[in-house]
């Protein structure tokens, strides 16, 4: 059986294989490298609580869809 060409998948294509092929590590060092080169994430340090996420404005606008996810107390 030969073996598929990890580059040439897309990421959503990757991940698939990565996932019903759980103990293929080369198709998830594979996988990780083309997250990583995507970089398309928010990184934020630790929150103490919710309220800490109105200082993350990138990070709500990512996941909101458009909605307002926290409502400002003004």
């Amino acid at each position: 059986m030969s073996q598929p060409n990890f580059q040439a998948m897309s990421t959503k294509e990757l991940r698939a294989y990565v996932l019903s092929h759980r103990d293929d590590q080369e198709a998830f060092y594979t996988y990780v490298d083309k997250l990583k080169a995507e970089a398309n994430w928010v990184e934020i340090p630790p929150s103490g609580s919710v309220d800490d996420l109105k200082n993350y404005p990138e990070f709500l606008q990512r996941f909101s869809n458009g909605k307002k996810l926290l409502e400002s107390e003004e």
